[in-house]
């Protein structure tokens, strides 16, 4: 063990008592005496590396821990050394966590994870897992758009498979067998009706059965089919035909790239889409199976039902060119100081494209006082109806109206729209009753604030075709859907680290701030950051029990699974909120195996606190790991007498653990600000708070902290 720290303070006060003699002296004989700030340094750099302070005969498991940045880590350079020559354990900043390895379209890149663990192996330096199950520093874009609304376009063509009976609720021209029935409501969009198909006790996969009226088709040509179906348990069903050259086919019903003679189905809608190129004379039917499980209901969406030509004729015509705003160009409008135009890229509808813009800066006297065009490329037909749909969403809410216009202002109005923040999609329509409706016009007077308008969609409702459903999920799919990227993820990180990485923070930060023997929640908060998912608003209070039961089922048989949070010593009932949770934790059946306290502290913590949460902590029996410890010097320019002050705290969190958690129970110390460099892992650029300074010189709080460690 070194004791050159013991050195630190009386050379120091020595080198400031010779710099301060002012009396005259013969020139001849004249000695120059170091700054004190040079002597004070030179005894810093004297000093041994932190890990030789350790009496590691004494604690052979206790871990000297530094956080990193990954990059800077791998490419082994000055950081790489300096890290591993003082610490035996290191943890990843930012670049282990959902965020750093989810890519946008779900796929994981564990390449940096990876040339992590091999630049750690070759030094001999074990490494920490931070953290598997966190609400920040999520890929939070990729979740959420998994539990976003589903958004089906129906094709743009002719429906050549008659649905008039079932769209007025009836099944005349359709065949079944078993239980199958209409039913109001069931369909994917809202208010839409559905048909459902009850499975029995059996397993005959046509017991349970529907049969299109046949379809007419033009002999040779290929024609699509698209049909969404879900089920309220998995379920498996399957599609046998008449008509065709090979009646019983094997198709790869949902993309997969295997052709199968059934799909399988989930508590979700899902799209089966495939060809039919085989038609032996002018029209085919299609059985619909849903006998092969046992006790399975089975939706089918009838609005979606569809089967097209995809080389005839489009049957919509959108009266409204460039109703998508994806040239950037807007509509004329007046009124109030309003301005309109399209905005930038990413604001349309779903967050992509472009969308139209008005914005009025306040509520007018009448409605049509604040107003946008659109002209049409010649008069509708007087006396046809007319269908509208838009996606809306404003900054406020608010109101506007849309209307078919004539150039005398006569006009067939759509009807009050109500304006939310969020986006929705409005599907109206009216008769036009005069042969010069020219103009498409929307008043934005009842609203103050910006209105997005996205996807603007006006036809004659005689045509079929091009009609958008929005399918809201529901909580049970949300949960299942969570829990399968709960899953995924864990799985994922786990059976990339498991052979190199040994110990886990398996749940980051779970106790709320303001409500402490509560979880963190985002209910209720319209405003999160756009990296935060909070897994727990999914799974409930026992995410973190499903969270270690899978680090136990992916990781070792020995792995030491941490619950990890701060503020622990600033608040005291906080502490005693994670000792609580991870009772409750236990008492599902699961072990956790330690408790990590962050400790991003300053000089003038209370130290009474930081006392009472080592023994609160200690007296669980759990492993106590001082998992990210910084502190912070409140200031962006420290004195000597500042830096002193965080000195003395660095070395009295070092003794205190030292002293009250015992040496059975004591996994370590990580240093998280290492540096006062904004690189290496550092999240508080400019605080001061590191052992190092910018340029990597040792700072007094170096020899504190040494000194604490001694103690061990």
């Amino acid at each position: 063990m070194k004791q050159l720290y013991k050195n630190y303070v009386g050379v120091l006060a020595i080198s400031i008592g010779l710099s301060s003699c002012v009396d005259y002296m013969d020139t001849t004989d004249f000695q120059v005496e170091k700054p004190a700030t040079i002597a004070e340094q030179e005894v810093l750099n004297a000093m041994g590396t932190l890990g030789s302070y350790l009496d590691t005969i004494a604690n052979p498991n206790f871990k000297l821990g530094g956080a990193i940045d990954m990059n800077q880590y791998s490419s082994r350079g000055l950081m790489y050394r300096l890290i591993n020559s003082n610490f035996s354990e290191v943890t990843a900043g930012y670049g282990m966590k959902h965020g750093a390895i989810v890519l946008a379209n779900g796929n994981m890149n564990f390449d940096r994870v990876n040339s992590t663990i091999e630049a750690a192996s070759a030094a001999g330096t074990s490494i920490y897992g931070h953290t598997l199950v966190w609400h920040a520093n999520q890929n939070a874009g990729y979740l959420n758009g998994l539990l976003a609304p589903l958004v089906v376009e129906s094709p743009p063509f002719k429906n050549e498979l008659d649905l008039s009976a079932l769209m007025s609720g009836s099944m005349e021209g359709w065949q079944s067998k078993g239980e199958v029935k209409h039913m109001e409501n069931a369909g994917m969009g809202e208010g839409t009706s559905g048909l459902i198909l009850s499975a029995g006790s059996g397993t005959d996969p046509e017991s349970v059965q529907l049969t299109t009226p046949p379809i007419p088709v033009l002999p040779g040509k290929p024609y699509e089919v698209i049909v969404y179906v879900k089920s309220d348990v998995p379920g498996q069903g399957g599609i046998t035909f008449e008509g065709l050259a090979d009646n019983e086919p094997s198709i790869d019903w949902m993309n997969t790239g295997t052709d199968s003679t059934s799909f399988g189905t989930g508590i979700s809608w899902q799209e089966i889409r495939f060809t039919v190129d085989d038609v032996v004379g002018d029209s085919f039917q299609m059985h619909f199976n849903f006998g092969y499980e046992p006790n399975v209901n089975y939706s089918i969406d009838i609005s979606n039902l569809y089967v097209y030509d995809p080389a005839g004729e489009p049957a919509i015509n959108n009266l409204v060119v460039n109703g998508d705003f994806e040239n950037g160009n807007g509509w004329g409008g007046w009124g109030n100081g309003s301005s309109r135009g399209a905005t930038p890229d990413g604001m349309g509808f779903g967050g992509s494209g472009k969308a139209f813009f008005v914005t009025n800066p306040s509520i007018t006297g009448g409605f049509w006082e604040v107003q946008t065009s659109y002209e049409f490329a010649e008069p509708l037909k007087n006396g046809e109806e007319y269908k509208l749909s838009f996606w809306v969403r404003g900054d406020s809410e608010g109101i506007i109206r849309p209307e078919l216009q004539s150039p005398n202002y006569s006009s067939n109005g759509f009807g009050q729209v109500g304006v939310t923040k969020e986006w929705k999609q409005v599907t109206l329509s009216t008769v036009a009753t005069a042969d010069d409706r020219i103009r498409f016009i929307i008043s934005y007077g009842e609203f103050a604030g910006t209105v997005y308008l996205d996807n603007v969609v006006l036809s004659s409702a005689n045509l079929s075709g091009g009609s958008t459903t929005l399918v809201y999920k529901t909580d049970q799919e949300k949960r299942a859907i969570v829990e399968g990227e709960f899953e995924r993820w864990i799985a994922g990180m786990l059976t990339t680290t498991k052979d190199y990485i040994k110990a886990w923070d398996v749940v980051n930060e779970p106790m709320d701030d303001a409500n402490p023997f509560e979880l963190k929640t985002g209910v209720g908060n319209s405003n999160l950051a756009a990296d935060i998912f909070y897994w727990q608003d999914y799974l409930g209070k026992d995410y973190a029990v499903k969270a270690i039961e899978l680090a136990e089922q992916y990781g070792n048989p020995d792995d030491l699974l941490f619950i990890n949070d701060y503020n622990l010593e600033y608040n005291l009932d906080k502490c005693q909120g994670i000792i609580d949770y991870v009772n409750y934790i236990e008492s599902k059946g699961v072990t956790v195996d330690g408790i990590g306290t962050q400790m991003h502290i300053n000089i003038d913590s209370d130290k009474d606190k930081i006392v009472s949460m080592f023994k609160m902590l200690a007296a669980t029996g759990k492993l106590v790991k001082v998992s990210e410890l910084d502190v912070r010097v409140n200031t962006t320019t420290p004195t000597a007498e500042v830096l002193e002050l965080q000195r003395e705290m660095y070395k009295y969190v070092a003794e205190m653990y030292v002293q009250h958690v015992p040496a059975a129970q004591r996994y370590g110390i990580t240093v998280w600000g290492v540096t006062d460099s904004p690189d290496n892992a550092n999240w508080l650029p400019g605080e001061k708070q590191g052992l190092w300074d910018i340029n990597l010189n040792r700072k007094p709080a170096y020899a504190g902290f040494a000194e604490g460690l001694e103690g061990m």
